[in-house]
């Protein structure tokens, strides 16, 4: 089961990935693919948004990962910079742990990924239009999915 959904601006995509946040639970992992600009960091901002994170949000492109604190931890990794796979990071730890993992350019350590998951891969298709297409793997993500539409 695939999921589109269009948004028409940066607000639409905060709105969405605020009720996305909503849904979400402890050891929920989230991938997200999209070319520069398409707006991975924009709609992890969202997320933390909604899991009630204070901080500034950017992305971890030089430092790999950053940690936030909110109603759930946030582990939000860009792995963009570990295209050679040699890197371990303890991704058993953080993706089977208590927190939320967004993990940008995921496709990068698809070996190193939980089976279940829900992947985004998010579409430019304007400056301000973007799809996102969700594709759940594992009953919980269908689930999340399912709850999402309504």
């Amino acid at each position: 089961m695939t999921m589109e959904i269009m948004v028409a601006s940066l607000e639409e995509t905060t709105e969405l990935a605020m009720k996305l946040a909503d849904l979400l639970v402890s050891g929920d992992v989230l991938t997200l693919e999209g070319d520069l600009g398409a707006g991975k960091t924009t709609f992890t901002q969202g997320i933390a948004k909604g899991l009630g994170i204070m901080r500034t949000v950017n992305s971890p492109t030089f430092t790999i990962m950053k940690q936030y604190e909110g109603r759930l931890p946030l582990n939000h990794l860009d792995v963009y910079r570990l295209a050679d796979g040699e890197e371990d990071l303890g991704y058993d730890e953080l993706f089977y742990g208590d927190a939320v993992s967004i993990i940008e350019w995921a496709h990068l350590i698809e070996p190193d990924l939980p089976a279940d998951r829900l992947a985004i891969e998010i579409k430019r298709i304007d400056d301000n239009k973007r799809k996102f297409i969700l594709i759940p793997f594992g009953k919980r993500y269908e689930l999340l999915c399912e709850e999402l539409k309504k």
